[in-house]
């Protein structure tokens, strides 16, 4: 924190601390939880009926600065799209959940009773006896969720509860919050990126700016101060070096469809997984130029879908799909498919761990790997460093990639989906973790980006309102149940 922080939270109130990306909201928590120590007793937490030795249990944190939060998604994800028989050493959702964290029991209350509460509040009774590799990203939120409230913690800190959740889910993930506040001794304290997400009940707000913490304040009397982004967020400037882009020849690429047609096509596709239907008859036909919007609930397949479209699901070569006027499956290579394709995912953002300056991870969009193995020339370090200028970025060109707070990491990803200029953009919820300033000005980016020849635009969003103007097309899955 750039000044001395001083904070004091009472019994009943329920918080939320709000700040725009990289102003200190992660270093604030760290604080709180002890990760980021002081010296002395600088933290105190005023528990009566908790014995000292067991004071650290009444604090629980859990962050989701993607849609799998503390799953390894690599492991998640390797499971459900390339094995066939899933091992008996996989949890279930009620081993995953009986294998709870620490707890501060107390005696007005049976464990028994409570656990089945929390089991009826997030809808797990049905759940209980799948494998938690089977499970929906929104299915998994609801297991950490309750995995961490059946520890009975006296403080909670959820960092970006809503993230990746369709609107639903995020109703009922805050009927279920407002519900467990109203009946447990619980402080709730959630760390969010727009003021436009704070709950209904909560009761304060912390407000975080430029590394600095200001007075705690009602709820009432912050939100109507709440001043909205000035217009426009691009400048006329950033607009032309957009559009000014050299166009790519693309009448000498063999894998690619010429003059315009069929970018990608999806015949009657199926995908199960555990007898489970996951896609079933999909038939889809995106043009060159379009602009799709791809929505629907949380487990209705959209991942699914687009690992398809990106070639990382093995499931694909036995279904009738066709990328850039080619069958999958006649000879193609992965990266001849992948040359032509900037993606950003919640996915890609977990499996990212490389902790490498930012300017070299926007350079691993050059080649598509999770790292980069090969020394950037110096006309790809100009048009990272130029593409991280327009995203309002280039002074984190330097700095380590797991030393940036969640959003600026994903504006890093964003960044190494656009560099290589691709003519097929799929941004799986883009918008993930940044705050009101960004989300209007990466619409605004995608939006003139579109405006060239050759692009085409599938965008993956749980809220109609992230999508940008230009989508010119909309495909809503369904979940099979």
């Amino acid at each position: 924190m750039a000044s001395p922080v001083s904070l004091s939270i009472r019994e009943g109130e329920q918080v939320a601390i709000v700040g725009a990306n990289a102003s200190g909201k992660t270093r604030l928590v760290e604080i709180l939880t002890g990760h980021y120590r002081l010296r002395g007793d600088a933290i105190r937490l005023c528990f009566p009926d908790v014995p000292e030795g067991r004071i650290s249990n009444a604090i629980r944190y859990i962050t989701f600065c993607d849609a799998y939060g503390e799953i390894d998604s690599n492991y998640f994800l390797q499971l459900r799209w390339n094995q066939t028989e899933i091992s008996e050493e996989t949890p279930t959702v009620r081993q995953f959940l009986n294998n709870k964290v620490g707890s501060t029991e107390k005696a007005s209350t049976s464990e028994d009773s409570y656990r089945q509460e929390i089991y009826r509040l997030f809808g797990l009774e049905s759940l209980l006896d799948k494998y938690i590799v089977a499970l929906s990203s929104g299915e998994l939120r609801k297991c950490q969720l309750a995995r961490v409230l059946l520890s009975r913690p006296r403080i909670l800190i959820i960092d970006n509860p809503f993230i990746g959740l369709d609107t639903t889910a995020c109703d009922m993930l805050t009927a279920v919050l407002q519900t467990i506040v109203a009946q447990e001794q619980l402080t709730l304290i959630l760390v969010l990126p727009r003021t436009t997400l704070i709950p209904s009940f909560i009761t304060h707000v912390i407000p975080v700016v430029d590394g600095h913490l200001l007075p705690s304040i009602s709820r009432e009397a912050y939100i109507p101060h709440d001043i909205p982004c000035p217009e426009p967020i691009l400048s006329p400037d950033e607009r032309l070096r957009i559009l000014s882009l050299s166009e790519k020849d693309l009448s000498r690429t063999p894998f690619y469809p010429q003059q315009g047609g069929e970018i990608l096509q999806f015949n009657n596709v199926r995908i199960r997984y555990e007898g489970r239907s996951i896609l079933e008859d999909i038939n889809w036909t995106v043009c060159e130029g379009e602009r799709w919007a791809l929505t629907g609930a949380n487990g209705s397949g959209k991942s699914t879908l687009l690992s398809l479209v990106c070639a990382d699901n093995p499931q694909g070569y036995a279904c009738d799909i066709r990328l850039f006027g080619h069958r999958r499956g006649t000879g193609e290579s992965i990266w001849e498919i992948k040359r032509h394709i900037g993606y950003v995912s919640p996915e890609l953002h977990r499996a990212y761990r490389k902790n490498i300056p930012s300017i070299d991870l926007v350079a691993s969009g050059f080649h598509d790997t999770v790292g980069l193995y090969t020394h950037a020339t110096d006309d790809e370090r100009e048009r990272c460093l130029s593409w991280m200028e327009i995203f309002g970025i280039r002074h984190l060109a330097t700095r380590p990639y797991l030393q940036l707070s969640s959003g600026e990491q994903r504006l890093c990803l964003l960044v190494r989906a656009f560099v290589k200029d691709p003519e097929l953009l799929i941004l799986d919820e883009p918008l993930h973790g940044l705050d009101e300033y960004y989300h209007q000005r990466v619409r605004e980016i995608i939006t003139t980006f579109c405006e060239r020849r050759h692009k085409t635009l599938i965008m993956v969003t749980h809220h109609l309102e992230e999508l940008p103007p230009c989508i010119t097309h909309h495909m809503k899955l369904k979940p099979n149940y």
